[in-house]
């Protein structure tokens, strides 16, 4: 049996020690199978969606016939979002190769369906679209509070925003920020990385992190 290990930070400053420990660990307890026998997939990327080279290095061994399982420690390492772990889901299964989320206790195989599993995938997206439901009227509330203040009006956009006639919008990048102070609010990045990371000073980013969170809807 071959097993793969596939896994991701989000930026070149975070390091895989945790999750390459995760996933080894897992795999020599469950799979019978040896930190050194595992074939590891590696990505660290700033990108949004699941086109970055160690994925698609893996997922062309899945398509190969070369892999028969894959381990990853949580799901938002191998998935963006619900459709897209789905998708993921399902090319694994049609190409007969097992999936084992660690974190979550998923396990899905290509020969069984698992009723089971499919309720929960399914409570996850309900929450999932939920959460992004609750943070879009987050963002409403605080777009609509900082378009009342002066400070916003005649000031620069906050991080992630732009300015279009006074008024605030979404900057391109805004997805991005968000993740990244996300994980800065969660103690997974330093302020200076950030920083680095979005190209500003560190006290922009804690003003960001620490005034303005009902405005990113962190």
């Amino acid at each position: 049996m071959t097993v793969a290990a596939y896994v991701r930070v989000s930026t070149s400053d975070q390091n895989l020690d945790r999750q390459l420990e995760g996933v080894a660990e897992y795999a020599d307890r469950e799979l019978g199978v040896a930190p050194d026998e595992l074939e590891y997939f590696r990505d660290k990327s700033t990108g949004t969606d699941v086109d970055r080279s160690g994925y698609q290095h893996l997922v062309d061994a899945v398509d190969a016939g070369a892999v028969d399982t894959v381990v990853v420690l949580e799901v938002s390492r191998v998935a963006r979002s619900i459709a897209d772990l789905e998708r993921t889901v399902e090319r694994f299964r049609d190409a007969g190769v097992e999936l084992h989320i660690v974190e979550e206790r998923l396990v899905v195989r290509p020969d069984e369906e698992d009723p089971y599993q499919r309720a929960l995938f399914q409570m996850l997206g309900v929450f999932a679209e939920l959460e992004a439901k609750i943070k879009r009227q987050n963002i409403r509330q605080g777009i609509a509070a900082r378009q009342a203040n002066d400070e916003y009006r005649h000031g620069p956009a906050p991080l992630g925003f732009t300015k279009d006639d006074g008024r605030l919008t979404e900057a391109g990048d805004y997805h991005r920020v968000v993740e990244v102070l996300e994980q800065v609010a969660r103690g997974e990045m330093s302020k200076r990385q950030a920083a680095a990371e979005l190209g500003c000073s560190r006290r922009t980013v804690q003003r960001a992190v620490e005034e303005r969170a009902e405005l990113d809807g962190l």
